[in-house]
């Protein structure tokens, strides 16, 4: 994902709100197949990590990226946001990868 597209996701992730929510338990099978499915019809989500959750949001994010097969937008603060193209029900167009003149 380039620079370009991440900051694109980033301004549309500003106007959605969080869709689940990680507490004390962590990161469940249960939630990691909701988190599945969300991706699947949204494509980009946000997700909340509760005070009573002792985890790092950063490493939350990165372990559900990799179980999800989706890329870590961002994390501020306890949010996250991630992104994962649809199979089935493509909605976000990202911005276009273009080479500057001295890559061929």
């Amino acid at each position: 994902m380039t620079s370009k597209q991440r900051a694109y996701l980033k301004g549309l992730a500003m106007n959605i709100e969080p869709i689940y929510q990680v507490g004390k338990a962590s990161l469940t099978p249960e939630l990691t197949q909701g988190l599945e499915e969300a991706l699947e019809s949204r494509e980009l989500i946000k997700v909340t990590v509760l005070k009573n959750c002792l985890d790092d949001p950063t490493e939350i994010a990165r372990t559900v990226a990799e179980r999800t097969h989706s890329e870590v937008v961002q994390v501020i603060g306890k949010k996250f946001v991630l992104y994962r193209e649809s199979k089935t029900r493509k909605k976000i167009e990202l911005p276009k990868e273009t080479l500057s003149k001295g890559n061929k």
